[in-house]
């Protein structure tokens, strides 16, 4: 691929590599999770990795929800 632009490169591809937080698979209320820890107790949903389906549509367990959470 060529790409013809006056923009630096940093402009273009600024963001293209970034790390992503560390994630880990936690069972909350019986729903297996992968969720990426935040401070004070709380975590965000990354995704359902087990659970029943209707969970799935319960906006209390979308993906980016933060639900409180320990170790």
């Amino acid at each position: 691929m060529t790409l013809y632009t006056v923009l630096p490169l940093e402009q273009i591809f600024e963001g293209a590599i970034s790390t992503a937080q560390p994630t880990m698979e936690v069972t909350i209320q019986g729903m297996l999770m992968q969720v990426e820890q935040l401070e004070s107790g709380q975590a965000r949903i990354v995704r359902l990795l087990g659970c029943p389906l209707e969970k799935y549509l319960d906006p209390a367990f979308a993906p980016g929800t933060v639900i409180d959470f320990s170790k």
